[in-house]
């Protein structure tokens, strides 16, 4: 359980949880607004399985090579500015994405735009979880999986309007503009609405971290270890955004948009784990708690491959579920002791966002071989073997 750092006028703390809700919320709709065309893309690209894997590759380089500076970034310039100036490189990526499918007809035009989003991503994303973990101190409690359920919810939210428009055929051009322009006029408001910066970030630990730096913190066994369990839980979740519809409907035969629809699914089971999740967490601690889900995300993954075309629907429920609490429990471990909350936050999201790297063009070759459906098992091994490392995230009073 959190404990409170120091006085904050309670109008000042409301504001700024409404704020990082928010930017959690529309981080997620930026998401999954490209995730939930993925099946289009890769249809207008006409590309294979391994094909579209390697273009996916190129959000996951954006994200993994940005990532190690991400956590200084925020600490010098604040939540805020970073990610305003993420808001803005994630726009351009994805305008360019959209230009790539739906003007150009051309592939390296996407992986130029996805990079960009991947970018982008990577810095809202440690931006977005160094300003939650602060609230999350300030106010007391965990707050934490709250923040990563409104995510959940931005991304069913965007999913759901976007199996819309790909059943309505709107151009993802058209789509993916829009996401750009909700991110853009959203983020100017954090400006006012994060924790001032004299709150923000305790000045020790800004020092602390700045004579540290990240190195050290890749010298630390438990850091590491809480790393693994982000990167089975970033694989887990990651591997449904990027592929559950199209295993869908490639697997089972189904309108691509139905597949969109499956996604969905996942999505809007994501964000009742997390809220569910909280007074689990609360009651039982991480270790039990994670143990449960990621044997759910394991039984979930089985029953989509194996289930046929209805089954799979409560499979991808199962795994939502599974899904949920992993990724944010880790950040809330690395973030334990404040003072070094930024370096380590940086070392657990390198290390998770490796699935994101290693995933796509992975399980795009699987899919080659094997077909998209059967190679989603992957996720049900992964999931099995993060057992060994959830005792790392085991509740620590911060020193």
């Amino acid at each position: 359980m959190p404990v409170a750092t120091r006085d904050v006028p309670e109008p000042i703390l409301r504001t700024a949880r409404a704020a990082v809700f928010t930017a959690f919320a529309i981080n997620g709709a930026a998401f999954a607004a490209f995730a939930s065309r993925v099946p289009d893309v890769k249809h207008a690209l006409d590309l294979s399985a391994g094909e579209l894997g390697l273009t996916l590759l190129a959000a996951s380089l954006g994200s993994v090579l940005s990532l190690p500076l991400s956590g200084a970034v925020v600490h010098r310039i604040g939540a805020a500015r970073a990610l305003f100036g993420a808001a803005f490189i994630q726009g351009i990526g994805l305008v360019a994405v959209g230009l790539g499918v739906d003007t150009f007809a051309a592939r390296p035009v996407v992986m130029a735009g996805l990079f960009c989003v991947g970018v982008g991503i990577a810095t809202f994303d440690v931006g977005m979880n160094l300003e939650g973990a602060s609230v999350e101190r300030h106010l007391g409690r965990s707050i934490m999986p709250h923040f990563h359920a409104a995510f959940s919810g931005g991304t069913v939210l965007s999913a759901l309007i976007g199996a819309g428009l790909s059943y309505l055929h709107v151009p993802v051009a058209a789509h993916l503009a829009g996401a750009s322009a909700l991110l853009l006029i959203v983020t100017p408001w954090f400006f006012t609405a994060f924790l001032p910066r004299s709150v923000e970030v305790d000045e020790s630990g800004a020092a602390i971290a700045a004579r540290t730096g990240s190195v050290a913190a890749w010298l630390e066994p438990r850091t590491v270890l809480i790393g693994v369990v982000v990167l089975a839980a970033a694989l887990t979740e990651g591997t449904a955004n990027d592929w559950v519809a199209v295993a869908l409907s490639d697997g089972y035969r189904l309108e691509r948009w139905v597949g969109v629809l499956g996604f969905a699914v996942f999505l809007s089971f994501m964000p009742a784990g997390r809220r569910g999740g909280t007074r689990l967490l609360a009651r039982y601690g991480r270790v039990p708690v994670l143990r449960v889900l990621f044997v759910a995300a394991a039984a979930g993954c089985g029953l989509v491959v194996f289930g046929g075309p209805v089954l799979a629907f409560v499979g991808v429920a199962v795994w939502g579920v599974g899904a949920s609490l992993g990724f944010p429990v880790g950040m809330s471990a690395a973030a334990d002791d404040p003072r070094r909350a930024a370096a380590r936050m940086s070392v657990v999201s390198t290390i998770g966002y490796t699935a994101f790297l290693a995933g796509p063009p992975f399980l795009g070759f699987l899919g080659d071989r094997v077909g998209i459906l059967h190679s989603l098992l992957l996720v049900g091994a992964v999931a099995v073997l993060a057992l060994l490392a959830i005792p790392a995230v085991r509740e620590r009073s911060a020193h």
